[in-house]
């Protein structure tokens, strides 16, 4: 029989299982990117999104009837709603793509997408283990494990971005291409918010 309180560490698992899911789903709709299927794959991508966006309902709910928790009420919330904005932010970069028409991708966009998944991925295994942060031995690892994934992320943007001004004569191109790599650069951010609520409420309870 599970405890009590495991319901918001599995209900953190759950959500950035979805996330993973919406990191997943956008490596295989531009795989074989076509733009006139972008309407459909746009609205199954939501799906994702809402089931997301459940989660967190989930998450309040019990939150709002709870007498104990395992952690400070803020820090519940907090990192749920971090956790959610990775998701609403991979929606957003195919969100993009249909809003500038994006005909073609640009060659760097794929490798994009593979450093999300492992971002999304490596801050699966930080949640799996999040709820025996005050016996773990491996979660300080895992959270450097994002660090470096975020940064190899801000390398790619800082290439691309490069690579975008110096080779693109098209400015609404520029204007379009910058917005995806921004948003992919976010990601991989949120995904390192993530990282860091865990680390401080690590630190602030043990």
């Amino acid at each position: 029989m599970s405890k009590p309180n495991s319901f918001y560490f599995n209900n953190f698992v759950e959500s950035i299982t979805v996330s993973c899911q919406a990191a997943e789903m956008l490596k295989t709709v531009l795989s074989e990117y076509d733009a006139d299927l972008l309407p459909r794959q746009l609205e199954e991508l939501h799906e994702l999104e809402h089931k997301g966006d459940g989660k967190k309902h989930e998450l309040v709910g019990e939150l709002v009837k709870a007498f104990i928790t395992p952690l400070e009420r803020n820090d519940i919330i907090k990192l749920s709603e971090n956790i959610d904005d990775v998701t609403d932010l991979i929606e957003d970069i195919l969100i993009q793509m249909y809003i500038t028409n994006i005909s073609e991708l640009r060659e760097e966009t794929l490798a994009f997408t593979d450093i999300l998944i492992r971002c999304c991925y490596a801050t699966k295994a930080l949640l799996e283990e999040f709820s025996n942060f005050k016996k773990s031995k491996k979660l300080k690892e895992l959270i450097i494990n994002i660090n470096h994934i975020e940064e190899e992320g801000d390398a790619m943007h800082i290439k691309s971005m490069h690579n975008l001004h110096k080779y693109t004569t098209d400015p609404l191109q520029i204007i379009a291409w910058r917005e995806i790599f921004d948003l992919f650069e976010k990601s991989f951010d949120a995904c390192e918010d993530v990282a860091d609520i865990v680390e401080s409420i690590t630190i602030g309870n043990t």
